[in-house]
C-alpha cells in the first residue's frame, strides 16, 4: 500500500493505530446523537451549520430536523443546502429531474418503475453512486424527506470508517484485497433510461485529501467480485449483517435529511399511504463535505 496516505496506509501501524483509537471512542451511542435541530434548511444558522458539520466531520453523517415547510420548493431549499456546504457539482443522473435531484416514490410504470429505488422492495447495503466511473464518483449525499411511508421505509447507516476499521482488525489483507484495481467489476447496462458502461475498481480508495471511500453494493446480480476479493466480500456482509453499535436504523419523518459523505446505508421494505404517498428527494455531489 505505498503511496497510501496517513492512516490507512497499511504499512503505517502506528498512525493506524492512533486514529483506530480516537475514533472507536467517539461514535454516537445512538441515532439521536445524529440529529440537528434546523430553523430552515435552506438558510441553516451559523451555529445548527457548526453542529451539522461536526457530525458529519466526526461520523460521516448528519440527520437535520426542521419543521415541514408547507408551499416551499424543497428541491431547491436542499440545493441551496448543499451549495451551504461547498457542493456544486451535482451527480445528474439519468433518473434524475432536470436539476439534478431525483424524486424518490414509488412508480408503477416508466422507466423508473424497473429500479428499485422506486418500488416499495427493500433496498439492501450500498454506497451511493457504485456504478458510476471514476470521473464521476459520489462523495456526498443528501436526502429530504417531504412525506414519510405510512408504515415502514426506515434507513440503516453506517459510517465506511468504522466497517473499514472493523475488517482490517480482523485481517489486513481483506483491506489491502479491497483496494485492488480489479476488486470488484459492475457489469454495464444498455436499458432504456439507463444507459451505463462496466466499471472496474476498488472497494476501498484514499483520495488526494486523505478521505477513505467506499464503492459497494450487496447486490449479488449488480456486481461481480474478483477471486481475490470474493472472501472480502463475504467479512464484508458478515460485518453488515450481524448486530453492531455502529450501525444506526432511522425512519426520516416529514423534514427532516441525511446529509452525509456517502454512508453504507439500506432501506426497508414501505407501505404507502395512498393519500399522501413517500416521497423523499435525493441530490448526490462529486464532492466531499
Amino acid at each position: 500500500m505505498h503511496g497510501i496516505p496517513g492512516v490507512f496506509n497499511l504499512d503505517d501501524g502506528l498512525a493506524y493505530g492512533r486514529w483506530r483509537d480516537a475514533k472507536v471512542a467517539d461514535q454516537p451511542a445512538a441515532v439521536g446523537d445524529l440529529v440537528v435541530a434546523v430553523s430552515a434548511i435552506s438558510a441553516p444558522t451559523s451555529s445548527e451549520r457548526a453542529a451539522l458539520r461536526d457530525r458529519i466531520g466526526r461520523w460521516s453523517m448528519a440527520v437535520y430536523a426542521e419543521s415541514p415547510q408547507r408551499g416551499r420548493d424543497d428541491k431547491a431549499a436542499l440545493k441551496a443546502l448543499a451549495a451551504g456546504f461547498g457542493l456544486s457539482s451535482i451527480d445528474a443522473n439519468q433518473l434524475a429531474d432536470d436539476d439534478g435531484v431525483t424524486p424518490l416514490a414509488v412508480h408503477r410504470e416508466g422507466a423508473r418503475s424497473r429500479y428499485i429505488p422506486y418500488t416499495e422492495r427493500p433496498i439492501t447495503w450500498h454506497t451511493d453512486g457504485y456504478y458510476n466511473t471514476p470521473g464521476r464518483t459520489v462523495r456526498s449525499l443528501l436526502l429530504h424527506c417531504a412525506s414519510p411511508a405510512a408504515h415502514g421505509g426506515a434507513n440503516r447507516l453506517m459510517d465506511v470508517e468504522m466497517l473499514y476499521i472493523l475488517l482490517r482488525e480482523e485481517d489486513p489483507d481483506l483491506i489491502r484485497v479491497l483496494m485492488a484495481p480489479d476488486a470488484m467489476t459492475i457489469p454495464g447496462n444498455d436499458e432504456e433510461g439507463m444507459r451505463r458502461p462496466a466499471t472496474v475498481g476498488p472497494v476501498f480508495s484514499v483520495d488526494a485529501g486523505g478521505h477513505l471511500h467506499m464503492r459497494y453494493t450487496a447486490r449479488a446480480r449488480n456486481v461481480e467480485w474478483s477471486e481475490a476479493a470474493r472472501p472480502a466480500a463475504e467479512a464484508i456482509r458478515r460485518h453488515l449483517d450481524a448486530p453492531s453499535p455502529y450501525i444506526f436504523e432511522h425512519i426520516l419523518q416529514a423534514g427532516q435529511g441525511l446529509i452525509a459523505n456517502n454512508p453504507l446505508h439500506t432501506r426497508e421494505p414501505f407501505t404507502d399511504d395512498p393519500a399522501r404517498p413517500r416521497l423523499l428527494y435525493r441530490a448526490r455531489y462529486h464532492e466531499r463535505i
